[in-house]
């Protein structure tokens, strides 16, 4: 398999977000076939859906050799790793990892949609796009 960028976006509004995303970050790296090459800062965003605490969040460019749908795979993973439970749409989590787009590969899965579908309304993905 050949390597190729991606952008992810990290979000976390419930327990110490700073040293969950930062401990993300470091996780994603030592994860086989993810490399971090590049991270933004971290932003504090209102909260979409029910009432909830704001989220800090950012973003990181990696280089892969995993198709889209392993990235997607590792990324719940971790995910999991760090206490996310998914109970409802749009709700609080500990940590939240999306797949914001996987070089110019354009995915439309039941599962996965490369570029993400509201990647454009989160200001912080500015931080870190190379698009």
């Amino acid at each position: 398999m050949t390597s190729a960028i991606a952008a992810i976006a990290l979000g976390s509004n419930l327990g110490d977000s700073p040293r969950i995303l930062e401990a993300a970050i470091a996780h994603l790296d030592s994860t086989p076939g993810i490399s971090v090459q590049q991270t933004s800062g971290w932003y504090q965003t209102a909260a979409i859906g029910p009432p909830q605490p704001d989220y800090l969040n950012g973003c990181a460019l990696v280089q892969v050799q995993l198709t889209p749908q392993q990235l997607l795979a590792r990324l719940l993973e971790i995910e999991q790793q760090f206490g996310r439970i998914r109970q409802e749409r749009w709700g609080p989590r500990t940590l939240d990892l999306d797949l914001l787009f996987y070089d110019d590969a354009i995915v439309a899965t039941p599962n996965l949609e490369v570029p993400h579908p509201r990647m454009k309304e989160r200001a912080f993905v500015l931080g870190c796009s190379n698009k």
